[in-house]
């Protein structure tokens, strides 16, 4: 069985995103047609993408995956495209993130806001199931299919909130939406793959954790005192996962949970 993603048609929800875009540049360089689905796609990684690959091997869509006319849409044009869907990647998210792009959270949960929590479960809940359902009638038409859900730690762990102290007098926190949206990712991925194991359509989630990017000195400081490894991972590092996942070489896998975090649930 190959770990060769070549010439499989790979539809990326959340492709500009930190681990969408290189995870999804990384599979066009072995060889697969990607679709780039994101809600804002963004113009200087499109020109990217027109000067080092063949247009025909890349397709960007605007898609808002809460959305069902929206994922409707974005199907067909995928499929009028490349003819066929091999492997959906739900890797678009909200995600309080604690990098230099993103503000701190300082939201207790007994404070923390209704709508942020409703926001994180119209994407992170309803928003996969709808783009998965639109893509899973293509599978059916087609007689095969591969889903690939991106977890996270926490939705195996709670998130150990000394992470976020950064001895400043103020703790921030990692918010309930994030947790509560991302468990159910492990457990949506179970009931995809038994729902579509006698129909050729294979299910499995990857569960990354602490993908460096532009982290303050703190709190690299904090995560890699509480990481068995030492350290956050690096983007790179998590291409060979999703590879895996992605090929015939996982062929035998449907309903598991990788786990990407450098040992961070193992104790």
């Amino acid at each position: 069985m190959s770990h060769s993603v070549r010439d499989k048609v790979i539809f990326f929800t959340g492709a500009f995103g930190l681990i969408g875009q290189e995870v999804a540049t990384y599979f066009m360089e072995q060889g697969a047609r990607v679709v780039w689905a994101d809600l804002r796609p963004q113009n200087e990684v499109i020109r990217v993408l027109h000067e080092r690959f063949d247009e025909a091997s890349f397709l960007v869509l605007p898609l808002d995956i809460t959305s069902p006319e929206s994922c409707q849409q974005a199907v067909e044009q995928a499929t009028g495209y490349f003819g066929r869907i091999d492997v959906l990647v739900n890797c678009a998210a909200i995600d309080a993130k604690y990098d230099a792009d993103a503000p701190m959270n300082q939201s207790r949960f007994e404070n923390y806001p209704l709508e942020a929590l409703r926001q994180s479960v119209e994407v992170n809940v309803i928003g996969t199931i709808v783009i998965t359902q639109e893509v899973c009638k293509q599978m059916l038409r087609q007689g095969h299919g591969n889903i690939i859900n991106v977890a996270s730690t926490y939705s195996l762990v709670a998130p150990n909130q000394s992470l976020y102290d950064f001895g400043q007098g103020t703790i921030h926190y990692k918010p309930v939406d994030y947790v509560a949206s991302k468990s159910f990712i492990p457990n949506f991925t179970r009931y995809l793959a038994t729902f579509y194991a006698s129909e050729n359509i294979r299910c499995n989630a990857i569960a990354p954790h602490g993908v460096l990017h532009k982290h303050g000195e703190a709190f690299l400081e904090n995560f890699a005192r509480l990481s068995p490894m030492g350290r956050m991972c690096e983007r790179e590092e998590l291409r060979g996962p999703f590879e895996f996942l992605a090929s015939d070489a996982s062929s035998y896998m449907t309903g598991s949970v990788l786990t990407v975090d450098g040992g961070w649930t193992a104790w």
